[in-house]
Parts: structure tokens; sequence; C-alpha cells
């Protein structure tokens, strides 16, 4: 985000004006997703576009794109992911879920203190929900594969030296 530009802005306001933010920022400042990312470095791009809703009540649809470095939940190991997203935002001053009861909406609400809303908070609310549930590499043939190494030019697998903790219980269930 450029300096000097505010992080928290009123809702309200920026709906009546129709305003339309973008904003970077780096995903290392994003405290939510650090469980989930091989590599902190990368950034994501967001948009904000203020609206006034029926009932006076303000909105906001919020789009997200970045390509994250996840940890592949097969292999372990990092891969960049594509995510992209959009959701269309009611901002609520009490809780979320009584106000949308309450109206009817058909929108996501997005709890506000004091009529301010978090920018930042708003982009990474927006990108976990972009991203899936158990992050896997798009390579399955290899993903997940025991280490290789050459020999003589030739590549092969790493010899299996698995044991089967349960090998025992299974004699003793063919016994009985």
């Amino acid at each position: 985000m450029a300096p000097g530009l505010p992080d928290r802005v009123d809702c309200a306001h920026l709906a009546d004006d129709a305003v339309v933010l973008e904003r970077v920022y780096p995903l290392g400042e994003m405290p939510r997703l650090q469980d989930l990312l091989a590599d902190p470095r990368g950034s994501v791009r967001a948009s904000f576009a203020f609206a006034t809703l029926g009932g006076g009540r303000a909105g906001a649809t919020v789009a997200v794109e970045a390509t994250p470095q996840l940890v592949c939940q097969r292999c372990m190991q990092g891969f960049a992911f594509a995510a992209a997203g959009s959701s269309e935002i009611e901002f609520s001053s009490g809780l979320a879920g009584s106000s949308a009861e309450a109206t009817g909406a058909q929108r996501e609400i997005f709890a506000t203190e004091e009529g301010r809303v978090s920018l930042r908070e708003l982009a990474e609310e927006e990108l976990l929900l972009a991203l899936p549930i158990v992050a896997a590499c798009s390579t399955p043939q290899t993903c997940g594969r025991a280490p290789t190494y050459q020999v003589g030019g030739e590549i092969q697998d790493m010899p299996s030296d698995r044991t089967r903790p349960f090998s025992a219980l299974q004699d003793l269930l063919k016994k009985t």
C-alpha cells in the first residue's frame, strides 16, 4: 500500500460517493494466511467498489487476485496457486448474523467498528475464500512420490524401507 493512504475507511461515506479503490498488499502482512504459505513473499491486488444498497445501507464488491506459494498437503512442497475471487458485501454496525436475518440480505455481511473497516482485512478475507480448503499440487503424477536418484544416467525411485507397524495385528486377526 502506498504511504499516506489510510487502511481504515468510512464505509458509508465511500458508499455515498460510489468510490472505487485499488490496493496492493504484501502477503507477509496478512497474519491469517501465514500458516498456508510456503513463502510469504508476493502480493495480493485488491479492488473495492463501494455502493449504497437498498434501504441506504453501505456495501461493496471486493475482488482479489494473487499467486501465493502454498504448501501442498500431499508432498509438503511449495507451489504457486493462481487465486482470484469476488464477493458482494454489506456492512453492518451490529452483529453480522442478526443483521443478515433482519434485512434478508443476499450479500455477505461484514461487521464494522464504528462504521469503519480495514481494507487489508477485507482483502485478506476475500483471498482466504479464494484459496482451496486443502492445497494440493496440480501434478499428481509426481506429487508425494519418493525422491529419485540417478544411477548411470537412469533415474530410479529411492528404495523403500517402509515398515508396516500393524502387520503383527493383521496376523493376529487372521488367526482368530
